[in-house]
């Protein structure tokens, strides 16, 4: 049985763009990747959020057994931003792939080839394609508010917070205030969490996977470049933060919680200012558990 190769996004490697790897599980052997136990694995790096992400969700729905993880180091080894670990996987699946080996990784071991590189086509095919409570975290009637929360996680909170860190408090108002984006939607959340223990109501959904990592980064990371009267603000939502710690709690979501990993990560990377929010820490995150 011939297998295909994972299709690839617009970008090509003649640009010098990294390709997004879009593989996607089927329901069964008539497509080129199918569900099968220890078939597959998954490459995540601690400290990056889209990882984070496919990491609880992966603990949520009991993979262990069936899907193996394999952690990298927090920080990658390579100039490029990239792992050498995945260096093999990324040559086998593009011809001449000069762009960096990043996580995280789909990959097949049957093939040795990569599936997905995608965070949420990896999210949902974990949901729907290997069983377990899959449905649960992605109810089909609520795909649109799914959408919407992930959406709103994205453009105003982490968008919103990297670009007021970036531009200083002094810049915003020439710049339709980011931070304004970013309280409204935090205001957005604290309704829907003063009412339900939940983001979409009473049993935990990828949404709040979602909003969840959302706020370890916004409590982690983007505080760092707010200043004290900002960081005031952003915790000034009860519920809100009440539910990240709570669900910090959770066996699914402490178990990957490497906070050293998110800020070496951060340094790594950043280049913005620090501002006098950054001595301020929401909620007391716990040590990941084995």
């Amino acid at each position: 049985m011939s297998v295909a190769r994972p299709a690839l996004a617009a970008a090509t490697l003649a640009t010098g763009t990294p390709p997004a790897f879009r593989g996607r599980i089927g329901r069964d052997v008539r497509s080129g990747h199918y569900p099968v136990p220890h078939r597959y694995r998954l490459h995540l790096a601690p400290g990056e959020p889209g990882c984070l992400a496919v990491a609880v969700t992966h603990s949520l729905l009991g993979l262990d057994d069936t899907l193996p993880l394999q952690l990298l180091p927090a920080l990658p080894d390579t100039p490029d931003g990239g792992y050498t670990a995945l260096r093999p996987l990324y040559e086998a699946s593009a011809h001449l792939y000069r762009g960096p080996a990043a996580a995280p990784v789909l990959s097949d071991g049957w093939t040795g080839r990569i599936v997905s590189t995608h965070v949420p086509d990896i999210l949902r095919d974990l949901a729907l394609r290997f069983g377990g409570d899959g449905p649960g975290l992605l109810p089909a009637d609520r795909a649109d508010e799914l959408r919407a929360v992930a959406d709103l996680c994205a453009r105003s909170v982490n968008a919103a917070a990297q670009r007021a860190g970036e531009l200083g408090l002094d810049d915003t108002a020439a710049h339709h205030d980011p931070l304004t984006v970013l309280f409204a939607a935090l205001g957005s959340l604290e309704r829907r969490l003063g009412s339900h223990p939940y983001v979409l109501g009473d049993r935990i959904t990828a949404a709040d996977v979602t909003v969840w990592t959302t706020l370890v980064q916004l409590d982690t990371v983007h505080r760092w470049h707010l200043d004290a009267a900002a960081m005031e603000r952003v915790a000034g939502h009860p519920a809100l933060w009440a539910y990240a710690a709570r669900l910090a709690a959770h066996p699914a979501f402490a178990r990957h919680l490497d906070l050293d990993a998110l800020l070496d990560r951060h340094r790594a990377h950043c280049r913005g200012r620090e501002a006098a929010g950054a001595a301020m820490r929401i909620v007391d995150w716990p040590a990941p558990r084995p």
